[in-house]
């Protein structure tokens, strides 16, 4: 690995651009590679071992550029499928959104030895309980109220916004019982989630303090780029490009607003090559700056 090696970024879909927009704040020099599987979108409804077999075929592919680290930036796929892809890949540097999500949600906690700790999430996310492990290794008297809120992916990737009614009733929907019960904290368990987060913070009131995940990974991954020696020194602004698996036009139209100005246009996959990923020779990407 150099750093002059791009940092790859995997979601099933749109969810994942909260984290590639963090790392650009976080490291503006870095060049971003963005993977999103917009064909097969939500992974939260699908099994374990689908999951694992999308995200297995992604890696394979990524590959080809030499990425010096790469994000699981959905916390479905984290969940399921970060372990077995870690021991899978020895060689790859690997990180995901669950662990830095917990780690924050123990922090906001703070001095509570007994804090009610909330956890909005897909339906794959939440029976993988991966963050009532992360969360109760940190905080053992933890009491967690975790929901599954399937409705809110589908919501975000047909474009629709805070003002929409349908997703107001969704939130207030999902919230109210889990509000109820009188919570400190509340992780937003799905990289798509923060696209809703002022509603969401809205709902849940000053007293509790909401944990955006795809922030918090950002940080992780600064972090471990530094102490690996790995991030780049030039002043220029790093380059953005992405690959998707359908409707790339109008992912470039999303991707433009959560990036705060207009992308490459992205490169798209087709399902036969990921099927293939381990004998497709990569696809050549103009380097920026």
């Amino acid at each position: 690995m150099h750093p002059r090696c791009p940092i790859v970024v995997i979601d099933s879909g749109l969810g994942g651009l909260t984290v590639a927009a963090a790392i650009r704040r976080a490291l503006p020099a870095e060049d971003l590679l963005y993977f999103g599987d917009t064909a097969r979108v939500p992974y939260g409804s699908k099994s374990p071992q689908t999951v694992l077999s999308f995200v297995r075929q992604i890696v394979s592919l990524v590959r080809g550029w030499s990425p010096k680290h790469i994000v699981l930036a959905c916390n479905t796929a984290t969940a399921v499928a970060l372990e077995p892809i870690a021991e899978e890949f020895e060689s790859v540097s690997l990180s995901g959104v669950v662990e830095p999500g917990a780690q924050a949600a123990a922090s906001a906690a703070g001095e509570n030895p007994r804090p009610n700790i909330g956890v909005i999430a897909t339906e794959a996310t939440i029976r993988s309980k991966a963050y009532e492990r992360a969360i109760l290794r940190r905080l053992p008297h933890a009491r967690l109220v975790c929901r599954a809120t399937p409705l809110l992916v589908p919501l975000i990737e047909e474009g629709r916004g805070e003002d929409d009614p349908v997703v107001k009733l969704a939130l207030r929907q999902y919230l109210e019982p889990m509000l109820a019960d009188g919570l400190d904290v509340l992780v937003l368990g799905c990289t798509h989630y923060p696209i809703y987060r002022r509603l969401i913070e809205a709902a849940a009131g000053e007293g509790v303090a909401v944990i955006d995940s795809a922030q918090q990974c950002a940080e992780d991954v600064a972090r471990l780029l530094r102490v690996a020696g790995l991030c780049r020194s030039r002043r220029q602004r790093g380059g953005f490009w992405s690959l998707v698996t359908d409707s790339a036009p109008r992912f470039a139209q999303i991707a433009a607003r959560f990036l705060g100005g207009p992308i490459e246009p992205p490169v798209h996959v087709p399902l036969e090559d990921l099927y293939a990923a381990e004998t497709r020779r990569p696809l050549r990407l103009r380097s920026a700056g």
